[in-house]
């Protein structure tokens, strides 16, 4: 399934940028990470994904199993399409520590992610070296408050994630 597009930093719309100054606070950190998450979950599969807290932003339901208890977990989350490869930062808004999914992933790396009410296995790797560089580069033209998560999170470096269809 080819992945859609996001509009790079020069084509975002006032809103966006508005949209985004405002996640990059500590205030739209948290909302952005507890409570819009809750909406997601609930609005993207009602929807198929045509609805979402992120309006214009491309956002994915990762379906993945717990780290530790290996009960189901599902979890709305901001991506950026590289060809067929989904592409996840796990930053928390800069928080000191990794965010759960992150764990999730590394213990259990084939998940499925719904993706505009589809379906698809992925198998998940964290990028790292020139490949974590590039899209480092890619998913900050994709959302710029990346660089602001990494230097909330001090010495925590923000891993990328890579999913790609299996």
């Amino acid at each position: 399934m080819p992945t859609r597009t996001y509009r790079s930093q020069a084509e975002k719309t006032a809103l966006d940028r508005l949209m985004s100054r405002f996640a990059q606070t500590r205030l739209g950190g948290l909302l952005f990470i507890t409570i819009f998450p809750a909406i997601d979950k609930r609005l993207m599969p009602l929807t198929g994904g045509r609805l979402k807290v992120g309006m214009s932003q491309p956002v994915l339901l990762l379906h993945a199993r717990g780290a530790k208890s290996d009960q189901p977990r599902t979890v709305p989350l901001l991506f950026t399409p590289r060809g067929e490869d989904f592409i996840l930062v796990a930053s928390k808004a800069g928080a000191e520590k990794h965010p759960s999914w992150y764990h999730n992933l590394k213990a259990h790396p084939d998940v499925d992610v719904e993706v505009d009410g589809r379906r698809l296995r992925v198998s998940a790797h964290e990028a790292s070296g020139s490949q974590r560089d590039e899209l480092w580069r890619l998913v900050n033209d994709n959302y710029d408050g990346y660089e602001t998560y990494q230097r909330r999170a001090g010495a925590r470096e923000i891993p990328v994630m890579v999913l790609t269809p299996r």
